[in-house]
């Protein structure tokens, strides 16, 4: 593993397209329980380096129930994004993962990710990949037959974003009945 993530970090792969140049993000350990699949870095983590360390990770971390010391222990929490670069930004917010990412490196570091219990989907890039046909007609459709997927150990989730503040209103349902059910999930996970 350590040669693999060693391997992503140094990748140069789609470096032309990156406004702000290659820095791949991401955190694994073999033995890690939860697996959190997301779109990719914003510009905040691109700086940083350090998975969601923004309002979406603070957020992320709210809904998950867990403070940053375990959402930081890579042998507890995977994060593996679509993409592990900052494409860049977007009329409407960033732009998608570039499309090179994912095909290149997830065959490689998820099969090695062997102790997983549950993997959070979020947004609909992660959806559209790891969940395929199953996915609904859109997010809010997808996220709305949670039930469905959490019998497979996978929840999908909206992007955690501030961006996604109308979307939650519009949709209550989600935190009075996801969130609790996500939160023991996560913590049966953990344990």
């Amino acid at each position: 593993m350590d040669v693999l993530l060693n391997d992503i970090r140094a990748c140069r792969l789609c470096e032309a397209h990156l406004p702000m140049g290659p820095r791949p993000v991401l955190q694994a350990a073999a033995d890690a329980r939860l697996l959190i699949v997301g779109q990719a870095p914003g510009r905040r983590v691109h700086e940083s380096g350090v998975p969601f360390d923004d309002p979406s990770g603070e957020r992320l971390r709210d809904w998950l129930g867990i403070d940053r010391d375990a959402f930081y222990d890579p042998h507890r929490v995977a994060i593996v994004p679509m993409g592990f670069c900052y494409p860049g930004t977007g009329r409407s917010g960033d732009l998608p993962p570039r499309p090179e990412c994912a095909p290149t490196w997830h065959p490689r570091v998820l099969p090695l990710l062997g102790a997983i219990r549950l993997t959070l989907v979020i947004g609909q890039y992660a959806q559209t990949a790891l969940l395929g046909d199953a996915r609904g007609a859109n997010l809010t459709a997808t996220v709305q037959d949670w039930r469905t997927h959490l019998e497979h150990d996978r929840l999908p989730l909206p992007h955690p974003s501030p961006r996604n503040n109308r979307w939650l209103k519009q949709n209550p349902w989600f935190a009075d009945e996801l969130l609790p059910v996500l939160r023991q999930r996560v913590a049966d996970a953990l344990a």
